[in-house]
């Protein structure tokens, strides 16, 4: 039986942990966990927020997740949006869904993810 998501994974290009440390951890505001050594040597970064645990794989050859994605819940959208504009992160409006507000963004290797506010 399910009972929860432990983490959704996302793949990146090999060598690029900084990149995604600067956006998950600098502009998202998550903490980096430190991975296994046994599957830190493949490269990739995992990341954790409340009720959120995302994990960056290396991928050759890499190809962005430009239709499915992650959603993740915000409390204020509108900051949200503030706040990514001066981190330079372009934001798209969402289309409507009954009970929420949102919006699409890039990570820097061009997956999607959704931003969503429940009303």
């Amino acid at each position: 039986m399910i009972v929860g998501l432990d983490h959704v994974q996302l793949a990146m290009p090999a060598g690029g942990e900084e990149q995604a440390r600067a956006f998950y951890g600098n502009v998202l505001g998550l903490a980096e966990l430190a991975k296994p050594p046994h599957l830190a040597a493949r490269g990739g970064c995992w990341f954790n927020g409340a009720g959120v645990s995302i994990h960056l794989g290396a991928e050759t050859p890499f190809r962005p997740a430009a239709k499915a994605h992650p959603a993740f819940l915000v409390s204020d959208l509108a900051a949200m949006r503030v706040h990514l504009r001066d981190h330079g992160v372009a934001f798209r409006e969402g289309d409507p869904l009954d009970g929420y507000r949102r919006g699409d963004i890039a990570d820097p290797f061009g997956n999607r993810i959704e931003l969503m506010q429940r009303l």
